[in-house]
């Protein structure tokens, strides 16, 4: 038995022109959905620049609420396309309180849910402790006409417990949108470990909890506004694995690109039957998980 899941990751660059970013990532949708597309991916904050690189209150106009102007076009787009779309906004819940959060659209156009994104970085170029209010919906997978969608965003990907609870949880397979990229100023060296440790992290979630992971980041070049730094270097490389680690699909990294794939959701099964992880799981003596340190 088998039962697949065409899905399509769209990899872009975006510029300050929020119309602009839109029209290329419907055209990166449009041009999945022709090739058969079921679902839909988005990058992390795909309708603007990653403004987090520095921290100015008068950013915080950037944000929308959900539901809002970008659910209402993602949603024509998935009715219109019969798809699922994965998006990824910078969300307004309330006056001072934003979150940076994913969203579905059915296809019938209808916001099928949200995930806001749990784990908040705070890092030179990556200041989003500044911005973004850390989630609070928890680690629960949203249903979807395609399957039930472990979705985390960026930063939740180096978290071991964010993939595990979104497994026990149902997921059938772990999407990430992502912004993440190089400091022009490291080594060539260090840019490659940095790549491969980001990876290799998620193909290991994926052999950990028997589980497909789809991964959508940014590419491009983004300079850093204050002039601090020397900006972030988009690194692509949108990939998917199947529930082995094996890869399935990998995208460049410095171009745009449509990155399609087929993806068995039943395959699952039998790998979780050959590797029983969550049937050995000794639940009896990880209390000390819930603890920062055991001093």
């Amino acid at each position: 038995m088998s039962r697949i899941l065409r899905a399509g990751l769209v990899q872009q660059s975006c510029t300050s022109d929020r119309e602009k970013n839109l029209a290329e990532s419907a055209a990166g949708i449009r041009k999945a959905a022709a090739e058969g597309a079921q679902l839909v991916m988005l990058q992390e904050l795909h309708t603007g620049l990653y403004f987090c690189q520095h921290e100015s209150t008068s950013l915080f106009d950037l944000a929308e609420p959900i539901p809002g102007p970008s659910t209402e076009y993602l949603g024509k787009l998935a009715r219109e396309l019969d798809i699922v779309i994965v998006g990824s906004l910078f969300e307004k819940r309330a006056p001072g309180l934003y979150h940076n959060t994913a969203v579905v659209l059915e296809r019938d156009g209808t916001l099928a849910g949200k995930y806001r994104k749990m784990h908040i970085p705070d890092d030179p170029g990556y200041y989003e402790k500044f911005y973004f209010t850390p989630g609070d919906l928890g680690f629960t997978p949203i249903q979807t006409s395609v399957g039930r969608l472990g979705l985390l965003v960026c930063w939740d990907q180096w978290y071991p417990e964010a993939a595990r609870l979104m497994a026990l949880a149902g997921a059938e397979l772990l999407l990430y949108p992502t912004a993440i990229g190089w400091n022009p100023a490291d080594d060539k060296a260090e840019q490659a470990r940095q790549r491969d440790a980001w990876i290799t992290i998620q193909r290991s979630h994926a052999v950990a909890n028997g589980l497909p992971v789809l991964v959508a980041n940014r590419t491009g070049f983004e300079p850093d506004p204050t002039g601090q730094t020397e900006g972030s270097q988009f690194w692509g490389s949108s990939f998917v694995a199947g529930p082995q680690g094996e890869f399935l699909a990998q995208a460049g990294t410095d171009k745009n690109a449509v990155l399609m794939v087929d993806v068995d959701l039943e395959r699952s099964e039998n790998v979780r039957r050959w590797w029983p992880f969550l049937r050995d799981r000794r639940i009896d003596a990880y209390e000390d998980l819930t603890r920062r340190f055991r001093d």
